[in-house]
């Protein structure tokens, strides 16, 4: 019987410390979320990018973007970004209340800051090549350093998070390599896998909460 007891209080011991260095309120859901929300955007994407803009020129299909479609596909970004951030606040906010745990303490402070440093410098690389007119690495760039910032950041959360941020930066290289399909593997890592992490995050961690 002391024996049980024993190990139950080292178990909760280690609870109570996963929970002290951790961020443990995301949300699963919101992932999901923010791949449907991806899916949508990089759809509309699609229709601006391939629509009235192929020409054939000396026999080959050639991909031009006006000034116009670029503004469009980079709200179309800007709103994607913005959506999923706004619901992981909120659907985060309501699992920390649930749990009776704080959304703003030391660790995720630490969380935020260390994702955020490799977000934002990718994100000001990525404005100096568009305006380099340097369009073909966006996307897998913009794969790359979301991956590393999931990384960075994933040892004050989940660690499916870093499983994410892994497969991320594996797509980012590849895409590199296919230049031409940017906008898919764009759509498969930001979409599909968002909601594949989100969906095992959400029936591992949100239901048992």
């Amino acid at each position: 019987m002391e024996s049980k007891n024993y190990l139950q209080d080292i178990s909760d011991i280690k609870n109570m410390m996963s929970k002290s260095s951790r961020f443990l309120s995301i949300s699963g859901l919101s992932g999901i979320l923010a791949g449907i929300y991806a899916l949508i955007g990089a759809y509309i994407g699609y229709r601006i990018i391939y629509s009235d803009n192929l020409v054939t020129i000396d026999g080959y299909n050639t991909l031009i973007i006006t000034k116009q479609g670029t503004n469009q596909i980079f709200l179309i970004a800007i709103s994607v970004v913005v959506m999923s951030i706004l619901t992981g606040i909120v659907l985060s906010y309501a699992k920390a209340k649930k749990q009776n745990e704080s959304m703003w303490d030391s660790t995720s402070k630490r969380l935020i800051i260390n994702f955020m440093i490799p977000l934002v410098t990718g994100g000001i690389f990525i404005m100096l090549l568009l305006e380099k007119n340097v369009y073909a690495l966006v996307a897998p760039l913009t794969m790359i350093f979301y991956g590393l910032a999931c990384v960075n950041a994933s040892k004050y959360t989940l660690g499916y998070i870093r499983y994410l941020g892994i497969t991320m930066i594996v797509l980012g290289l590849i895409s590199t390599y296919f230049l031409g399909y940017g906008l898919f593997f764009w759509a498969f890592g930001f979409g599909v896998c968002h909601i594949f992490y989100g969906t095992i995050m959400h029936f591992k961690y949100d239901r048992t909460t």
